[in-house]
């Protein structure tokens, strides 16, 4: 009796567990989706092998933790002015048409990067060139490609679309450094940046091979410029969503830049080399993809701005550990919850935007988004460089984990006063909200 009792409850576990896995695979059932995933996985592996290349590429001719601010800056300040034209193009354009634009650019400034490191010509401010070219091409790929979404797996599958995106963008940051690392160390960085170049055909036959239902587009009589004003309005006057565009401005501003200094962590606090940087953005990654597959599995957005406000406090307490640390084990350790935590915050702030903003509206919302994710990323990483130049990166990284918490405290205390409004916008787009702040 005892027996049967059991092989049914092992039954019913694996039943339960199998339910659980579909729910957060479900947006692999559209086709669309599926050649979106597979292509950009490949492509994010080329990606993620490229940053690590090139910031140990910079690190290795100069050793100036200031330029590599300053390649972090000029790779991402692009976004912050051509953000509001770019999220234009998203709500008036073709999205599919502009996503393979950017990726098609993309691979043609990583193949010139290649061949500029491979012939032993580059010089660090050919890789600020290039890195600002690629920031110009990210401003108008980022809003497209978010807002796209949508479009691809329809509004009840979008906040697991997000997630997933999400997952395979921190899949792609724990294989690629692991990658990066050996072959900057056996082959050099020309052939990650030669890699990350051929990775882009992977999405763009993707995008190529798509069949996207016609979207219906309202004429519009006014101006660009008005058009353009009308999504700063709807975020300045929306409360929950200027409240989580403000945090998340924060952590790019003072917690993000800790990646441009890691270089700095690997040869300097930990004694390593360019596997240490590879091992040490690999676990960022395990953490960042268990925090997206988290997210995964939620079907409701109830609670999520709960959420935001923890992980955003998790992530600011865990960076203050990781930079005090000198021990090589315990750094990669404290890693995997910085990344879980910032994942999570990042994620649960882009599910909650984009399931309370109308979907004419979806391009220049998420192109604001941009402005403070992307955005304010390069003014940290420049300042970062410079505060470390003085204080050393360790401190650097300490001070903007103590900012993190504060950020995370306020946008607690603030949460009540955007409850209802919350649930009211998430119900006006279709969405179950349940209770989406508490």
């Amino acid at each position: 009796m005892a027996e049967g009792h059991t092989a049914t409850t092992t039954k019913a576990a694996a039943v339960r567990a199998r339910s659980r896995f579909q729910d957060t695979i479900r947006s692999l059932k559209h086709r669309n989706f599926q050649l979106f995933f597979s292509g950009q996985l490949i492509s994010l592996v080329g990606t993620w092998m490229q940053n690590v290349a090139q910031a140990w590429l910079v690190y290795r001719m100069t050793g100036s933790s200031l330029l590599l601010g300053v390649v972090s800056f000029a790779g991402q300040i692009p976004v912050f002015p051509l953000a509001p034209l770019a999220g234009m193009v998203a709500d008036r354009m073709n999205r599919r048409k502009v996503v393979i634009a950017t990726q098609t650019a993309s691979m043609i400034l990583a193949l010139v990067l290649a061949l500029l490191t491979l012939t032993n010509r580059v010089t660090v401010w050919e890789v600020v060139v290039l890195a600002s070219l690629m920031g110009v091409v990210n401003s108008f790929d980022i809003p497209a490609r978010q807002s796209f979404l949508v479009e691809m797996v329809g509004r009840e599958d979008l906040m697991n679309a997000i997630a997933l995106n999400s997952s395979m963008f921190n899949g792609a940051r724990i294989i690629g450094p692991a990658i990066a690392g050996i072959l900057v160390a056996t082959i050099g960085e020309g052939w990650c940046f030669f890699a990350n170049g051929v990775s882009f055909i992977a999405v763009i036959a993707g995008l190529l091979m798509m069949c996207i239902p016609h979207r219906h587009m309202e004429r519009r009589v006014e101006s660009a410029l008005e058009h353009i004003a009308e999504g700063f309005r709807f975020v300045r006057h929306t409360a929950p969503i200027r409240a989580l565009l403000l945090l998340l401005g924060l952590v790019s501003l003072v917690a993000m830049p800790y990646t441009v200094l890691m270089p700095i962590f690997a040869a300097q606090v930990l004694h390593g080399n360019a596997r240490t940087l590879g091992v040490l953005g690999a676990a960022t990654g395990i953490g960042a993809l268990g925090g997206a597959l988290t997210l995964a599995s939620r079907t409701k957005v109830h609670d999520l701005g709960r959420w935001v406000a923890v992980a955003c406090g998790a992530s600011g307490a865990t960076l203050i550990a990781f930079a005090l640390s000198r021990w090589y084990i315990l750094s990669v350790i404290m890693l995997v919850p910085v990344g879980f935590a910032m994942m999570t915050q990042m994620g649960a702030s882009n599910t909650l935007v984009q399931a309370m903003v109308p979907d004419r509206l979806r391009g220049r919302t998420m192109a604001v988004y941009a402005m403070t994710f992307m955005g304010m990323a390069p003014l940290g990483a420049l300042l970062s460089g410079a505060v470390a130049d003085h204080i050393g990166a360790q401190w650097t990284v300490a001070l903007g984990g103590a900012l993190t918490v504060a950020g995370a405290i306020a946008f607690a205390r603030h949460l009540p006063k955007i409850h209802v409004e919350v649930g009211e916008l998430i119900s006006a787009q279709g969405l179950a909200a349940g209770d989406p702040v508490q």
